[in-house]
């Protein structure tokens, strides 16, 4: 019997997956727990539908994280930080102050999560973040630390 899988089920397949079991184990397992539906003409339809709405999403949202990458080209984010006498920062500069920083002067959104730092940043001066915006995209933040 076809059937579509409503949920990962193990040993099986994942979630959306049209695969072939026996009458059984369809009837007495999969589907009165609800794991899975039969596969007629209208959950076939429904699945490929499915498929490409998620397909669509994938690429727009491929196509934003594109156009990220190309606004932070060229974009120089000032951050305002406190240091001690030593010319050392108190703490570090945050992802989220990168963050807050690049909506508030560029308004561009990258969240802090996206921000990928190398190390920690504990004094003055310019540095490049990375910053991953999804789908192997990745795009360059040009950081300036300069005193409060």
């Amino acid at each position: 019997m076809k059937v579509i899988l409503q949920q990962d089920v193990r040993g099986q397949g994942k979630k959306g997956e049209l695969i072939e079991v026996s009458d059984g184990y369809a009837r007495n397992y999969l589907l009165p727990r609800n794991l899975a539906v039969i596969a007629t003409a209208d959950s076939l339809n429904a699945l490929k539908l499915k498929e490409k709405a998620k397909a669509n999403q994938m690429e727009h949202e491929k196509k934003a994280a594109r156009e990220a990458a190309q606004k932070l080209e060229g974009v120089i984010v000032t951050v305002k930080a406190k240091a001690g006498s030593a010319g050392k920062l108190y703490g570090s500069v945050t992802s989220k102050e990168i963050s807050d920083a690049l909506l508030e002067q560029h308004n561009i959104r990258i969240e802090k999560n996206q921000i990928v730092q190398a190390e920690l940043i504990k004094a003055f001066g310019s540095y490049e973040v990375k910053c991953k915006l999804g789908h192997e995209i990745t795009g360059t933040i040009n950081l300036l630390v300069v005193e409060a």
